[in-house]
């Protein structure tokens, strides 16, 4: 891991990290939009937008932990470091690692969830991705559960995320939402 150079994250990690959320959010607000229209070509088009989303959110995943991998963050400041209780540092850490586990696991089960139900993913209508695994009905039942859940505790983990940024922004006032700031010090 390469040592961290500022205070800041690095504009990669930011890009990705902006991306991402706008992604997520918006991805999430279209499964529940879709989930309750009628069948109807917008219906399907919907669905396939979803998709094109999920694949998306999971290659942008996968660059987003290798640059993490290879780029260590930012420590926490000293003096936030010290006031902070353990147990907001290990929530701090626990959420984090479950949203990036997360990352992974929605767009997942959404895939083999398609691959189950016979229904083809093809990444922006050009690029066929292969089935994961066979047409299977109950295998589809159970995946779909999965994606479902695994998609509220995401935008749960979200919302927690964004709180706690906002706290330490507006009560706090010290300065670490800024270090995920573009254009900023």
């Amino acid at each position: 891991m390469s040592r961290p150079s500022s205070k800041r994250y690095t504009r990669t990690a930011m890009l990705l990290h902006w991306v991402l959320a706008v992604l997520i959010l918006g991805t999430f607000a279209v499964g529940l939009y879709v989930s309750d229209l009628p069948f109807s070509l917008r219906k399907l088009q919907m669905i396939n937008w979803h998709k094109w989303a999920g694949v998306t959110i999971l290659v942008l995943s996968v660059a987003r932990l290798l640059w993490r991998v290879t780029h260590r963050p930012p420590g926490l400041p000293a003096a936030i470091d010290l006031a902070m209780p353990g147990w907001q540092k290990a929530a701090y850490h626990a959420t984090h690692h479950l949203l990036y586990l997360l990352f992974f696991v929605v767009p997942m089960a959404g895939w083999l969830y398609s691959s189950a139900k016979g229904f083809p993913v093809v990444w922006f209508g050009v690029l066929h991705l292969p089935d994961l695994v066979a047409k299977n009905d109950e295998l589809a039942k159970l995946l779909w559960t999965v994606h479902e859940w695994s998609a509220y505790a995401l935008i749960a983990l979200v919302a927690l995320h964004v709180a706690a940024a906002l706290k330490h922004h507006v009560v706090d006032r010290d300065g670490l939402l800024e270090r995920m700031l573009p254009g900023r010090g």
